[in-house]
């Protein structure tokens, strides 16, 4: 699509947008499972404080939810998207087709993805290697991974003596899910490349070691559980052989339920992912649409609610809820480019 045809959906999505704003006095905000604890405590903090309505937040997934907000411009569009990771240049593409042509993007802070298990139960300490051994659809059949297998593991302790005479039993996100895809490329590609032969076929056949690297397990070994972490708690505390996988930020706030492995040495704790120690922690975002501020009331002042210190920074009310802040120096300039919505360049 030329970049005239681009201009022109936009301009009409944004007539269409403006003509039907009273359609919807409402934010409506989708996406991200791991983000929407956060974003679901600043819009009802909003609602109290301000003179607008509370924003929907709903819970789609990272994946589907940049698909809704890639849709188009108007009110029956979300006006703002969470992710867990950052947006895809095929998403800034889709929504680019789809006449929504600017973006701001908002890095909030970061979340570390955990492998929990019920307190009941003893608390697991792996290896990264050891997990992609548990979790990968196929694995190495010799030391240093020129041979691959279908995944013979079905106990903990067939990968490793040290690890639990029991069944593998993993519950985890969906492919739409911003989770499964941190998860796959922090933890199972940070296992996988510590074969040699896959970590030698990185460059030279990219799709062969994604593939391997990336790959799920499909014999019941790993549950696909759905978006639904609080869920996925409460599987855990019903059975306490399973294992579950979510962002850090639900286990804070379920601590009295559940427990975190230790993954290379490192406990999942609000310092270790802060300071990069712990291994499997990401980035946090959340995306909104230009074309619908000022005309969908309070994204504004939304915007500037969620980057308020107050609310995001160390000592803020999101602290409480597990978010790991970013940085004072990152914090202020995002806070800056979030306020004005400055568009997002890829």
């Amino acid at each position: 699509m030329n970049t005239t045809r681009i201009i022109a959906i936009a301009a009409a999505a944004t007539v269409a947008l403006a003509t039907s704003a009273q359609a919807r006095d409402q934010i409506r905000i989708v996406g991200s499972s791991t983000v929407f604890p956060f974003s679901t405590t600043v819009a009802e903090q909003f609602g109290k404080t301000s003179d607008f309505k509370t924003p929907v937040v709903e819970s789609t997934g990272s994946g589907g939810g940049l698909k809704l907000f890639c849709s188009g411009v108007g009110v029956q569009y979300p006006d703002i998207t969470n992710a867990s990771r950052r947006i895809k240049q095929s998403e800034v593409d889709l929504c680019a087709k789809n006449g929504v042509s600017k973006i701001t993007e908002v890095k909030i802070g970061f979340d570390g993805i955990v492998l929990a298990n019920a307190k009941s139960a003893d608390q697991m300490k792996i290896t990264l290697k050891q997990l992609f051994l548990a979790l990968a659809k196929s694995v190495p059949a010799n030391a240093d991974g020129s041979k691959l297998q279908a995944n013979p593991y079905k106990m903990w302790s067939d990968i490793d003596p040290s690890l639990p005479k029991k069944k593998i039993e993993v519950l985890g996100p969906p492919p739409t899910s911003g989770t499964r895809d941190a998860f796959v490329e922090l933890a199972m590609e940070g296992g996988c490349k510590q074969f040699s032969a896959i970590k030698s076929i990185r460059k030279s056949e990219k799709n062969k070691y994604k593939a391997i690297c990336h790959g799920i397990r499909e014999d019941g070994g790993f549950v696909e559980a759905g978006e639904n972490d609080v869920l996925i708690i409460q599987k855990l505390v019903a059975n306490p052989n399973a294992f579950g996988i979510f962002g850090f930020s639900f286990l804070d706030s379920n601590a009295d339920k559940v427990q975190g492995s230790s993954i290379n040495g490192t406990a999942p704790e609000f310092d270790s992912i802060a300071d990069g120690k712990y291994p499997v922690s990401r980035s946090m975002f959340f995306y909104v649409k230009n074309a619908h501020v000022g005309v969908v009331p309070g994204i504004r002042e939304y915007v500037s609610e969620f980057t308020a210190e107050k609310a995001w920074g160390p000592d803020g009310y999101l602290a409480d809820k597990g978010l790991i802040p970013l940085p004072d120096m990152d914090r202020k300039k995002t806070a800056e480019s979030a306020q004005s919505f400055t568009p997002l360049s890829m």
